[in-house]
């Protein structure tokens, strides 16, 4: 399992260009899920994405952490691949498969 409140319970931006603290979906997704995401399809087991714990996401953050994540390695594997747990915004987990859906 993954808790993005580990990286930062305050999500931001798209790009990790946009600034130093910018907690961006890029950095997040090519620092922290990516190599879990890898190691999850090695060992044939689902990754478990807990968004629950930070203070909101903006929709650029979540589409670049899971649509990037379906550009870089196709939607069918992602979509297989990951699960998510969001008690606090459940509309959440819906938005995601959405971004993952038109990348």
């Amino acid at each position: 399992m993954i808790a993005i409140k580990d990286f930062s319970i305050t999500p931001g931006s798209r790009y990790k260009d946009e600034g130093a603290r910018a907690h961006s979906g890029q950095e997040f997704r090519e620092n922290f899920l990516e190599d879990k995401f890898i190691e999850a399809i090695d060992k044939k087991v689902k990754l478990i994405v807990d968004l629950d714990g930070t203070i909101g996401f903006g929709t650029s953050f979540l589409e670049e952490v899971f649509g990037g994540l379906a550009r870089k390695f196709g939607k069918k594997e992602v979509k297989e691949t990951l699960d998510f747990i969001s008690n606090e915004e459940p509309y959440l987990i819906k938005d995601i498969k959405e971004y993952i859906e038109h990348a």
